[in-house]
């Protein structure tokens, strides 16, 4: 959707626009999406009831090829369905009140995390798009220390392109951010920041002071975040906590 600047996240196949009463702009090239899921068998269901063993699912992955709303014509209005907001519960409530209190603009939504910082928006899919629902918070801090080094936060340098030194020092800050923030406001993702952290230190490998100046950075972003939490944390207790996070 952002590689082609579709303006919306609505699907379709070529033969739902047809049913719909609209169709498929000539020419228009059609994107593939897989879905996966298991499923069991009727007689892997029978064995099982037989054996009193658990029944076996079998994997398996289906191909479609679809387009976006903005590729077809004569759909009705009402074709773009937003996405229902996330059930209660899934983000802790300090998280909700830091992204609320922090002015960043904040979706949630799409298929991937990421900090536009033309635009200055912070996008993360729905918590319930993650096997473990916690996990949504290291994103959603993750891409929130991004943000902090927008200009009219915290100023830093974020011109480079993946790959370079430049993004993986960005990435450094914004993960480490994401770190600190999580162990102050006592969320424990099941998914870890160092391996995460190492990586893209494997790109700073020859500045041994890479991960002492990212630190530092991300603790900024970090006091500047949680300042934003009610009855915020003071920016000192970052040091305390850092001391048993793995990333320490």
């Amino acid at each position: 959707m952002i590689e082609r600047e579709f303006t919306g996240q609505s699907w379709l196949t070529f033969r739902q626009a047809l049913s719909l009463g609209g169709h498929v702009r000539r020419g228009e090239r059609g994107t593939t999406v897989v879905y996966a899921d298991r499923f069991v068998p009727y007689d892997e269901k029978r064995r099982a009831a037989v054996t009193d063993e658990d029944a076996q699912a079998i994997p398996f992955l289906k191909r479609f090829t679809v387009f976006n709303t903005d590729q077809c014509e004569e759909l009705p209005d009402d074709i773009a369905i937003a996405a229902p907001p996330p059930p209660a519960g899934l983000i802790e409530p300090t998280v909700d009140a830091l992204i609320k209190a922090s002015g960043i603009p904040f979706r949630i939504g799409g298929d991937r995390a990421f900090y536009a910082t033309t635009e200055d928006y912070v996008q993360v899919p729905p918590p319930q798009a993650y096997f473990e629902p916690i996990n949504w918070h290291r994103t959603a801090l993750h891409e929130l220390g991004h943000a902090t080094g927008h200009p009219s936060r915290l100023n830093r340098d974020q011109n480079g392109s993946y790959g370079t030194k430049k993004y993986a020092f960005e990435e450094l800050v914004a993960e480490l951010s994401s770190a600190f923030s999580c162990a102050s406001l006592g969320i424990v993702p099941t998914v870890r920041h160092a391996g995460y952290i190492g990586s893209w230190l494997q790109v700073l490998r020859e500045d041994n002071r890479a991960i002492v100046r990212a630190a530092s950075q991300a603790s900024k972003a970090a006091d500047y975040l949680l300042g934003f939490v009610p009855g915020s944390i003071e920016p000192a207790s970052l040091r305390s906590v850092v001391a048993d996070h793995e990333v320490a």
